[in-house]
């Protein structure tokens, strides 16, 4: 029986359980990472959401859960020097590929709502004895942060996780410095899904139920007074019917199908002036 969410704290506490689980296992052992697409066998490897980040100078394998949904830090214009906050940091993947481009005279911070994340993320700088990368427990409506901070804001599938994604990015205003700006991936809504996938938590958790329409995206980060807004990624992601069958009959994933609805991965960039 799918669990239904009813309010923004019910919300939070599915994702905080969910994430804290991705968070115990060792890598690989989640076979689809936040998307919560498995067979009840565990068996099928749907990296649905996830970019490759083994590439990129600063990944560290052991803060690499598959969970983002684009390479944010590949367009944020980091700079050496410059002082980074993280946005839904997890076990600090994009932190590690961000502290590479600020390197010892800038600073990353990572913010997570999820206490076995802030602990693994937080070991994994231990291992490499990273003075300037700080990871920080805290709730993205309501950062821990001063004002001013940062030079540059990343954030990497998880503000579709936020139920008031207005006073995420106002908040996301506050803590960015004149001038400066964020480049965020996050997973929006091109069409209207079916409700069943809406209301669920589980798809909530999975980054799904909880995107919103990508207009409605645009216009929230206009509202907040970002500027220069500029969409630098769109990628189309396709779920498995093996998955959406779990929340779907069959002949609502056949409209499904054949509606003119879409998932995507979108980066986008915006700045505080």
């Amino acid at each position: 029986m799918k669990v239904h969410i009813q309010s923004p704290d019910q919300i939070k506490q599915t994702v905080k359980e969910k994430y804290a689980a991705i968070s115990n296992q060792s890598n690989g052992d989640s076979c689809c990472g936040p998307a919560n697409c498995c067979p009840p066998d565990g068996n099928v490897d749907y990296t649905i959401f996830s970019d490759d980040y083994s590439q990129l100078e600063g990944y560290n394998p052991d803060a690499d859960l598959s969970l983002g949904c684009g390479l944010p830090t590949e367009f944020a214009n980091i700079k050496p020097g410059d002082t980074v906050v993280d946005l839904g940091s997890g076990a600090g993947n994009d932190a590690f590929v961000a502290r590479k481009v600020v390197g010892e005279s800038g600073k990353v911070i990572g913010i997570d709502m999820t206490e076995a994340m802030i602990q693994r993320a937080t070991l994994n700088a231990i291992k490499l004895n990273y003075s300037n990368l700080d990871f920080v427990l805290g709730d993205i409506e309501e950062m821990p942060l001063d004002d001013s901070i940062a030079d540059v804001v990343v954030s990497n599938c998880v503000l579709n996780l936020v139920p008031d994604k207005k006073r995420a990015f106002a908040e996301t205003r506050r803590i960015l410095k004149q001038g400066g700006h964020f480049s965020i991936s996050d997973v929006v809504i091109i069409g209207d899904l079916p409700n069943a996938l809406k209301v669920d938590a589980e798809m909530y958790a999975g980054c799904v139920a909880g995107a919103i329409r990508k207009d409605e995206y645009l216009n929230i980060i206009k509202d907040s007074g970002f500027e220069n807004i500029a969409v630098q990624k769109l990628k189309e992601i396709q779920l498995p019917d093996e998955m959406l069958l779990n929340y779907l009959t069959k002949k609502e994933l056949k409209d499904f199908r054949n509606s003119e609805t879409g998932i995507f991965s979108i980066t986008v960039y915006a700045e505080k002036r």
